[in-house]
This record gives structure tokens, sequence and C-alpha cells, in this order.
């Protein structure tokens, strides 16, 4: 990702998610060297991460994947790519946090080996008040 994708990123972000990362948090994290990449197909920008990583843990900030394009195998590639870098950056385990109602991301992490190991209270804001993020590891070894 780069700051040329900024725009194409910040859209495909607003129409995933109710309470968006905004362009501050997308140019902040680039800014800050978190690894970002893109996934484009025939031009289209249609998929997205950012991952930091602090001494061994690494840490999936962001991802998303434009709906057209979901339950096509291209969030598996994604992720196949976060863990990569994670193991590729020293990381021994890779953390996440997902929406406790996001029934279908959980899903998809539990089907690549993702255990729960811990809920944060009112973690993300909601259109109305907050909501509880669960806590996802993956050991990388």
């Amino acid at each position: 990702m780069t700051a040329e994708d900024l725009d194409a990123v910040v859209a495909l972000e607003a129409s995933l998610q109710a309470v968006p990362w905004s362009r501050g948090n997308f140019a902040d994290s680039l800014a800050a060297g978190h690894e970002m990449r893109v996934l484009r197909l025939g031009g289209d920008l249609v998929g997205f991460f950012a991952l930091t990583s602090i001494v061994d843990e690494a840490h999936l900030l962001v991802i998303g994947v434009d709906r057209r394009h979901q339950r096509h195998g291209h969030g598996a590639r994604l992720m196949q790519q976060v863990i990569a870098t994670a193991r590729t950056g020293g990381a021994v385990r890779l953390l996440l946090e997902v929406r406790a109602a996001n029934t279908q991301a959980i899903a998809f992490y539990q089907s690549l080996g993702f255990a729960q190991i811990g809920v944060r209270r009112g973690y993300y804001p909601a259109v109305a008040g907050r909501e509880d993020a669960l806590v996802f590891e993956i050991g990388l070894r």
C-alpha cells in the first residue's frame, strides 16, 4: 500500500464498516511503517490489510475484502500474506480483534486456526455506544 492507494482503501473500508478507519488512521499507519498491503484484481483494489509487530508478536490492525469479491478465497489469500509477513518479521504469534457481532469474520478466523483468547469490553466505537471485541490468536511456529 502506498499513499496513492489511500483514497481507494478508505472508500473500500467505508463500504465494509459502520464505523470505518479514517483516512488519517491509514495515513498514520503508513507513516509509522506498518506492513500494509493491497490486493488488486485486474487493476481494481479489492482488499487490503495493515499489520504491526512488536518484538515477537504481530497484530493485525485491519483487513478488508470488497463484498463483491468475498467468498472467493481472497480473504484467505490476504491472511496467508499476513501470516507470512508476521513470520518473516520474527513473530511467534499473531493477534487480532474482531467485533463480537461479526459472526462471519469470527467463523473465517476460526477456519484458519485462530482461537479466541479474550474479550475487550467496549473496545469498538459503534453507531450507538460501544461494542465488545473478541481477541483471537494463532501461533506462528
